[in-house]
């Protein structure tokens, strides 16, 4: 018999992280789901174990809270059942950056990087050692768009899609997979709680539809799956093309045109 890793899944009372909760139970994993609100999470985790016959556990954490940070960064270091890890709690913000306060822009980054970096980081170090698993990072089409103007929040998802890169390459010869999942507007709770009125979007993607597809990418390992993009080809051309310039750039010779004439 085949024994499926546990998956522990941020965010997991709602949105993404809920339906992420109810696909990997439907193909027989048990969970950790974990979230701020106690009651939902327990909703859902009813739910689920009826529905799929899975063992749920409820782990209520603010992820921007060291003390219920460091809980889940235990849970992750010593569970050696939990070979799955899914980033996605996170949060957006309306507003222009200098309309933003300081606390709320600061807030922003510990739940989007601070958070999901430091829980990669408890986990990873198992993972590598047993020589399988898995960390699902949720970023954005937005941290590759300094032009949509949100700044704050595309740059914390820039940050994501560089460290899960950055993440592939060093644990990847180790066994442990991992993934950036780049979304496009998709329609959960994460609009009203940033104040951003989601009827001003022209077009959105349905939440199951987005996780169905990042799950097509988990299954084919893809190192980076981005639902809406619908040519693939134009990502290999970025990459190509990034590529190109790194192989440009010459760590002891100034570039000509800034040398002095």
């Amino acid at each position: 018999m085949t024994i499926r890793p546990t998956v522990l899944i941020t965010g997991a009372s709602t949105g993404i992280g809920a339906v992420y909760a109810e696909r990997f139970a439907q193909r027989g994993h048990d969970l950790i789901l974990v979230a701020r609100d106690q009651a939902r999470l327990q909703t859902l985790a009813t739910r689920l174990r009826s529905e799929h016959d899975v063992t749920i556990d409820v782990l209520q954490a603010d992820l921007t809270q060291l003390s219920d940070l460091t809980v889940v960064e235990a849970r992750l270091r010593d569970d050696a059942s939990i070979g799955i890890l899914v980033n996605n709690a996170g949060a957006a913000q309306a507003g222009n950056f200098i309309e933003q306060s300081t606390d709320s822009v600061a807030h922003l980054v510990a739940l989007n990087t601070t958070a999901l970096v430091r829980l990669a980081s408890a986990i990873a170090p198992r993972l590598a050692r047993a020589g399988n698993g898995a960390i699902i990072n949720i970023g954005s089409v937005v941290g590759l768009a300094p032009e949509f103007g949100m700044s704050v929040y595309g740059a914390t998802k820039a940050f994501v899609l560089f460290l899960s890169q950055g993440l592939s390459l060093e644990l990847s010869p180790q066994g442990v997979y991992v993934q950036a999942v780049l979304p496009a507007a998709t329609r959960t709770e994460i609009w009203d709680r940033a104040g951003i009125d989601i009827n001003t979007l022209s077009e959105i993607m349905e939440v199951g539809d987005l996780v169905d597809a990042a799950l097509v990418g988990f299954d084919r390992r893809e190192p980076v799956t981005i639902p809406p993009l619908q040519e693939s080809e134009r990502w290999d051309v970025l990459q190509t093309a990034r590529q190109g310039l790194l192989s440009q750039i010459r760590q002891s010779a100034v570039a000509q045109r800034y040398q002095a004439r």
